[in-house]
């Protein structure tokens, strides 16, 4: 058996498979999202382009999605969170970030996917980019002659510093 891409942690006949295939309509805007991954990791260029809303179509080449979904290897989809979508709405936002390599190196893509119900159908509309969350170190700072934190009864710069 073969296992979801998406992870959901269901088989691909069960989960994206059938959505893909075109024999079951994604309900909500997550299984279109989760479809639209497994799309790119399965390279089915069609079923990624179907799911673009009719009024952004125009906005996207063909061409440049399946060079992007053939040039990466993907690795994992992680869904951060999500704001509606669900079978009785008619909008639905979800945060996620898809983590692949292409020529070898490391990548991560995030965004915060905007989807939209037309004709009982969840389709692709826009994306935005997350906001970059700042942290702040809240702990006082050790200063060099300080003694260090480790407990060893050196100064910071002489032990842990060093």
């Amino acid at each position: 058996m073969d296992k979801c891409p998406c992870g959901s942690g269901l088989e691909y006949a069960e989960c994206c498979g059938p959505i893909i295939a075109g024999t079951k309509q994604a309900e909500t805007a997550l299984q279109t999202l989760r479809a639209r991954y497994t799309a790119h990791v399965k390279i089915e260029i069609p079923y990624i382009i179907d799911t673009i809303h009719p009024d952004k179509k125009g906005e996207y080449d063909e061409k440049v999605i399946k060079e992007w979904a053939t040039g990466a290897v993907w690795e994992k989809l992680e869904v951060s969170s999500t704001t509606k979508g669900g079978k009785e709405d008619s909008e639905g936002k979800i945060e996620f970030t898809a983590y692949y390599k292409e020529k070898n190196k490391k990548q991560v893509h995030s965004e915060i996917a905007l989807f939209k119900k037309s004709e009982g159908k969840w389709y692709f509309y826009d994306a935005e980019v997350p906001s970059v969350k700042q942290v702040i170190n809240e702990s006082p700072k050790i200063g060099r002659n300080d003694p260090c934190s480790c407990g060893s009864g050196k100064k910071y710069k002489k032990c842990c510093g060093a």
